[in-house]
């Protein structure tokens, strides 16, 4: 049975193409696993706090000098980096919000990117730990930038696929739905990406 981590950084709800789109991709691997469990972490209904000095000092401070001020300031994390290594597969909703990810989304891999606990630096360089899962990322867009000029405008795709290869993350899969601000492409945007899933 396949643990599925599901999260989503919309806030629109059942409108929102980047949930459907993400939910297409659940229901592909529930297709190939029926047992599969699936945990959901919404992070627009539990935002992550944005990353301050008491935050801080609790990820770069030894577990043993642990105050309770640091545990609590630490908790939203530890909770994430748990949820993250229980999954054996990670679908993330990242609708495009001025050519970048939702603040929310920004804020959790802030909390999930710690030294010495999803990734380390070495004598070779910084080496990820979190290995051996896989990610599909369900990236939806009112314009096109898989191709043409717009490309240099996506910093969606390039953020997350390096931020999680930095964690150890490197088996990605991008799914697009793009164009549901263009009159001609937006009624099929969403079959299309559907329509486009590979496992």
């Amino acid at each position: 049975m396949s643990r599925i981590l599901n999260i989503i950084s919309s806030p629109r709800g059942e409108a929102s193409n980047s949930i459907k789109l993400a939910n297409a991709i659940i229901d592909e691997l529930k297709e190939k696993d029926s047992a599969a469990a699936v945990h959901v972490r919404d992070l627009t209904k539990g935002p992550f706090p944005y990353l301050e000095e008491v935050h801080l000092n609790a990820f770069f401070s030894p577990v043993d000098n642990h105050t309770d001020g640091d545990k609590e300031a630490i908790r939203h994390s530890n909770e994430a980096v748990k949820e993250i290594m229980d999954a054996d597969v990670i679908v993330i909703g990242a609708p495009m919000y001025n050519f970048s990810i939702p603040a929310v989304l920004k804020s959790w891999f802030d909390h999930i990117t710690r030294a010495g606990i999803t990734f380390k630096y070495t004598a070779e360089g910084p080496q990820g730990l979190v290995t051996g899962k896989k990610a599909y990322i369900a990236v939806t867009t009112g314009g096109v930038y898989s191709s043409g000029d717009a490309v240099a405008y996506d910093f969606v795709t390039p953020y997350i696929k390096t931020i999680l290869g930095f964690i150890g993350i490197t088996d990605v899969t991008i799914v697009r739905a793009e164009g549901f601000a263009v009159a001609d492409l937006q009624a099929t945007a969403l079959d299309k990406a559907i329509d486009s899933i590979v496992l």
